[in-house]
């Protein structure tokens, strides 16, 4: 967490837009009223913080003018001058402002920059201290008369909050308390072997022909100053409890929140570390080395043990099109998990590989963790652990061993009640061992349309539907593909139940077609001469607006999401060797090595249908 971020107030609100809690920091508080007099910018500026009724009337005034309670960071034709909208950036959806005197929207009303996250029934804003001339930078930008920010220019709201480091602080502080208040407390999943390597020979043939065992996740207990808390072997305890999905609980909010950010400036996030200092304090064996500082992260030091477990996390975001004019948007976002249960206060380093061939974007490590130069492929990494699993290092990548599945999806509609389907696929082209998929399912949805009827065979795999998709599992679980890449492909029907006549007239009227070319259609559907491109706009006129609260709200496109699990190495190059891990003082602690890749928004558009796509710039 970075020093400078200081927090001045916290409110949450509930699904009626009613502050069920607010916490405000008078030492920050006092810090910026400080600041504002400084600079003679008291008569100026919103210098104060407002009741939580007059804050509940501002984000209810601003839910009416965006739209929502986060807007669409676009300016639109009817955004107001002064507006989050009227910046047209997209970041204002959850880097807010609200005016607390809705009759006078000026700078001397202007409470900024909120960060609103939405969690389950609830939307929490945070409001962090910046100096006031970035709040005036702000002000400006909301009465810009151009729209949006040209490329390469500097005076944009992403540039502005660049230098807000504090910005960021926020951000992690809203996600904690979401996680906390909806219960989603979970550490990160750090993978372990299920049985020890043999080594050697062994392991070499085993692996060649697809063989290994079986990994599990790892949550073991965290070390806790109670004499009577003992554990199982094996066993798995997590280290915090669920709150689950019931009332706010206000008192863990207030003890969360008390500790975690002591004054208003943030120390330790974490929720685990705080709830065992509630539930178990400390004891007279609990005294820190004396000539060792103990960090905020590590309350508690671990007996037990000593192993060091590293898992890279990497998630595949694609939208494959198969079309020249658009290019396929392939990228990688990952992470490395840790656990280092060593006693004491050690430090591990290691050389951080792969970094060339992964052409990192963003790269952000946990707070224990310092960072040498980096080389041309290779960067120093060193970090004093805390406690249990946490997250290491997050970074966004390219997919350096190229997609794990291409190829196209095709869906014609032959009428309107029926379509023609095609999938031609490759799986782990360019793929080697020890790189396994354990498993592989290609999902067509059908939100609007229910399935009657499926006809077609694929050539590998299985095939199921429900009443609005259509599921092919092509690679099982406990039957993986390692060392080869195979080519499959799935052609076929599917017919749907009949579409609504008034919905057709309705669709007609829209696009203004007359009787006489209404019979015109009919006599070519007659003649099976059917306009294609006018049946798929019949039945997506119908369709109800796009929600750009969901991320793959086009329900009158037609596409194919793809799952899968890939297993043995990362797909960007990132690595750790765990031969080059070193501990400092020097200790005996096997280390164990992971990665797993999951799909994430994996897409397949259809090739002959519309598909929304975004211009890149090329370099």
């Amino acid at each position: 967490m970075s020093s400078g971020c200081k927090i001045r107030a916290i409110w949450i609100l509930n699904n009626l837009d009613v502050v069920v809690f607010s916490r405000k920091f008078p030492v920050v508080e006092k810090r910026w009223r400080a600041a504002c007099n400084a600079g003679n910018d008291s008569d100026q500026l919103f210098t104060s913080l407002p009741t939580n009724s007059d804050l509940t009337d501002a984000f209810l005034d601003r839910k009416h003018r965006e739209g929502s309670a986060r807007g669409f960071g676009i300016r639109k034709s009817n955004s107001t001058l002064g507006s989050d909208s009227w910046v047209d950036d997209p970041i204002t959806r959850h880097v807010v402002g609200l005016y607390i005197n809705k009759e006078e929207e000026d700078i001397k009303n202007l409470l900024w920059p909120l960060i609103l996250h939405t969690r389950g029934l609830y939307s929490i804003l945070i409001l962090p201290m910046v100096e006031p001339r970035h709040l005036k930078a702000y002000a400006r930008l909301c009465k810009r008369s151009d729209c949006g920010t040209a490329l390469g220019m500097d005076d944009g709201l992403s540039s502005l909050l660049l230098d807000l480091p504090s910005v960021t602080g926020a951000f992690m502080v809203a996600h904690a308390i979401g996680d906390l208040i909806t219960g989603d407390t979970i550490e990160p999943e750090v993978i372990v072997s299920a049985a020890p390597s043999v080594g050697g020979l062994f392991d070499s043939l085993t692996g060649s022909i697809g063989i290994s065992s079986r990994a599990k996740p790892v949550t073991p207990p965290v070390a806790s100053s109670s004499p009577s808390s003992t554990s199982v072997p094996g066993s798995i305890t997590a280290d915090a409890p669920k709150i689950g999905s019931r009332p706010l609980d206000k008192d863990a909010l207030r003890t969360f929140i008390s500790s975690s950010m002591p004054f208003g400036t943030p120390l330790d996030l974490n929720y685990s570390n705080i709830f065992t200092i509630k539930s178990n304090g400390f004891s007279a064996t609990d005294l820190p080395p004396s000539d060792q500082k103990q960090p905020a992260w590590k309350p508690y030091l671990y007996k037990g043990k000593q192993r060091i477990l590293f898992t890279i996390h990497e998630t595949i975001h694609a939208a494959l099109y198969d079309r020249d004019e658009i290019p396929d948007s392939i990228s990688v976002s990952g992470q490395i998990n840790c656990r280092a249960d060593l006693e004491g206060l050690p430090d591990v380093s290691f050389p951080l590989g792969g970094l060339q061939r992964a052409s990192l974007e963003v790269l952000s490590y946990h707070p224990c963790a310092q960072v040498s130069d980096q080389g041309l492929d290779k960067q120093g990494v060193m970090f004093s652990p805390p406690l249990g699993n946490f997250v290491l290092m997050r970074y966004q990548a390219t997919c350096a061993l190229g997609p794990p599945l291409k190829g196209f999806y095709q869906l014609s509609m032959v009428s309107e009640d029926k379509g023609a389907f095609l999938f031609k696929l490759h799986l782990m082209e360019g793929y080697k061992a020890p790189l396994t998929m354990e498993f592989c399912t290609v999902t067509m949805p059908f939100p609007r349309r229910r399935i009657v009827s499926l006809d077609g065979t694929p050539s590998v795999g299985t095939v199921s539907t429900s009443e609005h998709s259509v599921e092919w599992k092509i690679v099982t679980s406990g039957r993986g593909l390692t060392g080869k890449s195979i080519e499959v492909t799935f052609p076929g029907t599917v017919k749907f139940a009949p579409w609504k006549n008034q919905r057709l007239s309705s669709s007609m009227s829209s696009f203004g077609i007359d009787a006489d070319e209404d019979s015109d259609n009919e006599a070519d559907n007659a003649s099976n001469m059917v306009n294609e491109e006018h049946l798929m706009e019949k039945m997506n006129k119908d369709l109800p607006p796009v929600d750009l609260e969901e991320p793959f709200c086009w329900q009158a496109y037609n596409y194919a999401k793809v799952s899968f699990k890939v297993v043995g190495a990362s797909v960007s190059g990132i690595a750790v060797d765990p031969k080059s891990v070193g501990i400092y003082p020097a200790v005996k602690a096997p280390m164990e090595f992971s990665t797993q890749v999951t799909s994430g928004d994996y897409i397949l558009w259809n090739t002959l249908g519309k598909c929304p796509n975004v211009a890149t710039i090329k370099r």
